[in-house]
């Protein structure tokens, strides 16, 4: 029987380049001539630090452009809600989402039940397997996926016939 998975990844070298990416055109950028920043990357975790609130949300914005650039889903960023005020920086941290949480993981099997397409669905740790009789039916499933509104971007792989 046709399965695949329903997995949520974030491309470890193209976050890389990025965030190197969001580095270089802050050195080129006028606003930010003569001011202290910096942009670290760590186990998924990017943080963000200037001496002004304001410039860590300009900040956050250019990592957002450098992501839509490599391919990455924004939709995996989950921004702190707070930015952090030591001394004289400002500090946001940026987390993302790396495989599908098991809230999200039931909304999603839940959400394909409902949809009434003859195919399974279960958890299989940070993955969803589906299950089905025919390709079409997990194509279905897929743009379903895609088009879901569950704040996370989703990818499909070990596409078996």
């Amino acid at each position: 029987m046709p399965s695949f998975d329903i997995v949520s990844e974030v491309d470890a070298v193209e976050l890389k380049n990025a965030v190197e990416n969001t580095r270089r055109e802050m050195d080129t950028r006028f606003d930010f001539r003569g001011v202290e920043y910096s942009v670290d990357f760590k186990d998924f975790v990017v943080t963000l630090r200037a001496e002004t609130d304001f410039q860590c949300g300009q900040m956050v914005d250019i990592l957002r452009g450098q992501l839509a650039k490599r391919n990455v889903d924004a939709k995996a960023m989950e921004l702190d809600p707070k930015v952090v005020h030591t001394g004289k920086t400002f500090a946001q941290t940026v987390k993302f989402k790396q495989g599908i949480e098991q809230d999200v993981a039931k909304k999603l099997v839940k959400l394909i039940k409902d949809s009434k397409v003859k195919v399974q669905a279960q958890i299989q740790g940070d993955s969803v397997r589906v299950t089905g009789k025919k390709r079409d039916d997990l194509q279905a499933i897929m743009q379903l996926a895609r088009t879901s509104e569950l704040g996370q971007p989703f990818q499909f792989n070990n596409f078996r016939d």
